[in-house]
């Protein structure tokens, strides 16, 4: 029998517009490898939500924390979160306020958010939702290597509005104990010892990193989807990370 330190449940949540479908092929070399997972469709992106258009950060980070309830998170038995993309900002909230309930934070082609940040500081507040962009726009602010025609149609199918009031959303962090919590940047779209440049330069996508008192790199050099691109690399990625100890 594997106790938490060799198979602790890993909280996998994607980015914007994409649900707990995006981890479908990841999921499989999890569930193969004996993994303990929950992948997570956050609130203001279930379709099926008729009042989704209306759901904040302070929703998105109240449904990571039941997410961490339903997985029996203690401090003798903490979760590793997976945050991907546009999904820090809901795990930096959780982070801040829980930081003895995660073992690991692993954060794919992403990063811990800073104090005070809003994703979209003009998004105008009567922006109900924005719907995923056309690929050629989207791609000038995210790589799309490595997708197959399949995976952007099914992208395309699937995605889902993001609400405005999440755009808006504003991060306020006041715990210093979250930068104790071991941290893993998953590097695709920029190497990690160019993140590393821009956070020790102070820029302001990436200063938060340098303020972590453990942070591994793993280069895995594709677009801003690996779940899709390399889904069966990042499982592997993944695994290791959540059993790696700190330091």
């Amino acid at each position: 029998m594997t106790n938490n330190a060799s198979n602790p449940t890993i909280l996998l949540i994607a980015g914007h517009w994409l649900g707990a479908w995006a981890w479908d092929e990841v999921l499989e070399h999890l569930a193969a490898d004996g993994r303990r997972t929950i992948p997570m469709t956050l609130p203001g992106l279930d379709e099926r939500d008729p009042e989704r258009a209306s759901r904040t950060l302070e929703d998105q980070a109240a449904a990571i924390e039941q997410a961490m309830v339903q997985a029996s998170a203690s401090e003798s038995r903490p979760v590793v979160i997976v945050a991907h993309s546009g999904a820090n900002a809901p795990v930096t909230l959780v982070l801040d306020r829980h930081p003895d309930l995660v073992r690991r934070v692993v954060w794919v082609d992403s990063g811990p958010v800073a104090s005070g940040s809003v994703f979209a500081p003009d998004a105008p507040e009567d922006l109900d939702e924005l719907p995923l962009p056309p690929f050629d726009a989207l791609g000038e602010q995210a790589g799309l290597e490595g997708l197959s025609a399949e995976a952007l149609a099914r992208f395309r199918a699937r995605a889902v509005p993001e609400p405005g009031p999440v755009l808006r959303g504003r991060v306020e962090l006041t715990n210093d104990a979250r930068l104790r919590v071991p941290t893993t940047l998953v590097c695709c779209s920029i190497p990690g010892t160019q993140v590393m440049e821009l956070a020790d330069a102070g820029h302001p996508v990436f200063v938060e990193v340098s303020k972590f008192d453990h942070v591994d790199l793993v280069d895995l050099p594709t677009g801003h989807w690996p779940m899709w691109s390399r889904p069966g690399d990042l499982a592997q990625i993944l695994a290791a990370a959540a059993t790696s100890p700190a330091g």
